[in-house]
């Protein structure tokens, strides 16, 4: 099962906008034993349309397009697929209705340029979308299939999940498919990769992918076999190794987060947690609340950026940042303590580092970061190097806060 995945719009060839859709649509086809094969990035011409879109079919069984679906003139992606199918663009009143309706619901009367988006290729399927007006598309001919999506990330991801995902996995026959996704964090992907490969026994049918980022080290497991029972069976023996080579870098699966466990383990045991940040400029409190329902645990926190912050608000000796620099263990380790005494929490992070691209020095160069930890029964600081890229440096900070807060919280060393 073989796909493409190909973008519209002049934005997206220029660099003006950045292309999310194919990410997003990439992992959910993998997810489900596609193979993406090529992504295609393609201008608003109808001519270079026509021309990526028959290429796709040519070459793959399942193409993906994002983009075009809108009713202004430069929205053309209907025009190049009627093209390419030789079909007729067909009126659907019950399209119409759904669009007037949900202006109506917001107050305002559609403008009569809408109307364009319940023109739609004749004998295509429909996805509806419940976020916009544009819907999804699907033409299933000669062992093809082509769907259109809009280019609004949002609504692409809402049709993607609900409609298009389940419509694919309908088509598949044969093999059944075990997708699990373990996700590591606090170890490089080599490091991880030279720990498992110790005793690794993969069956037949069985493939593991190892998925990087900033925030950890994926996961993912694909296991196939005739069977439900017997896929699943090939999965978690794989799942079990895992678990026993590197489980003490396994946060959670699938679609957990890191912040999301950290906060559901002080949910459990009832804590809070309070941040001094510097470095990371508020990064980390942002990430903690992300999650729904975290004010039963953070209490709040300080963005100690100037030292004047660190020593009225967190009580940081003046003569200790004198000695030591802002950037040091022992600052991190009275900003955690100062943090701590100040919110009244069980817990405290304190983050503090050179984040760049300017500031370093031969001892503390770019990505130089110390994360302090408090609680009840200990207060200490780690050093960490991250790199020379400001934002990814931030990023790396957060989640080794958190990491350092669920180890503590679990006892993990």
């Amino acid at each position: 099962m073989d796909s493409e995945i190909i973008t519209v719009g002049d934005e997206l060839v220029t660099g003006h906008t950045l292309d999310t859709n194919s990410a997003l649509i990439a992992r959910r086809l993998t997810d489900i034993g596609f193979t993406v094969r090529y992504k295609t990035s393609v201008g608003d011409s109808l001519a270079d349309m026509e021309e990526a879109f028959r290429l796709a079919l040519r070459r793959t069984r399942v193409v993906i397009v994002t983009g075009g679906l809108g009713p202004t003139d430069d929205d053309i992606t209907k025009k190049a697929i009627v093209r390419v199918f030789k079909r007729n663009l067909i009126f659907h009143e019950e399209v119409l209705e759904d669009i007037r309706a949900r202006y109506a619901n917001r107050g305002l009367e559609m403008p009569a340029i809408s109307q364009n988006q319940a023109l739609l290729p004749q004998g295509a399927r429909i996805f509806p979308n419940k976020l916009g007006s544009a819907v999804g598309i699907c033409i299933a001919e000669e062992g093809r299939v082509f769907v259109a999506l809009p280019g609004v990330p949002a609504e692409a991801e809402q049709i993607l999940d609900d409609e298009v995902v389940p419509y694919l996995r309908g088509l598949r026959s044969g093999q059944v498919l075990k997708v699990v996704k373990l996700r590591t964090t606090g170890i490089v992907e080599t490091k991880l990769s030279a720990m498992i490969a110790l005793g690794l026994k993969m069956e037949g049918g069985v493939k593991l992918a190892y998925l990087p980022s900033y925030s950890g080290v994926d996961l993912r497991i694909i296991a196939a076999d005739d069977g439900d029972e017997e896929a699943d069976r090939k999965a978690q023996a794989l799942i079990r190794h895992l678990e026993a080579t590197c489980g003490r870098y396994i946060y959670g699966r699938d679609n957990d987060t890191l912040e999301s466990v950290t906060g559901q383990l002080l949910r459990d045991n009832d804590k809070t947690l309070a941040v001094a940040e510097s470095c990371t400029g508020g990064e980390l409190g942002m990430r903690i609340t992300s999650v729904p329902g975290s004010s039963a645990y953070f209490l709040g926190g300080v963005v100690a950026y100037s030292n004047d912050i660190k020593t009225q608000q967190l009580r940081v000796d003046p003569q200790l940042i004198e000695e030591h620099g802002a950037v040091s263990e022992e600052c991190a380790d009275a900003m955690v303590t100062g943090c701590r005494s100040l919110f009244q929490s069980d817990y405290a992070l304190s983050v503090t580092g050179i984040a760049g691209p300017d500031g370093g020095s031969d001892d503390k160069p770019v990505g130089t970061t110390y994360i302090g930890l408090a609680s009840a029964h200990a207060t200490y600081a780690r050093v960490f190097t991250f790199g020379s890229h400001r934002e990814v440096n931030r990023t790396r900070a957060v989640y080794a806060a958190i990491e350092l807060l669920r180890r503590e919280i679990l006892d993990i060393k």
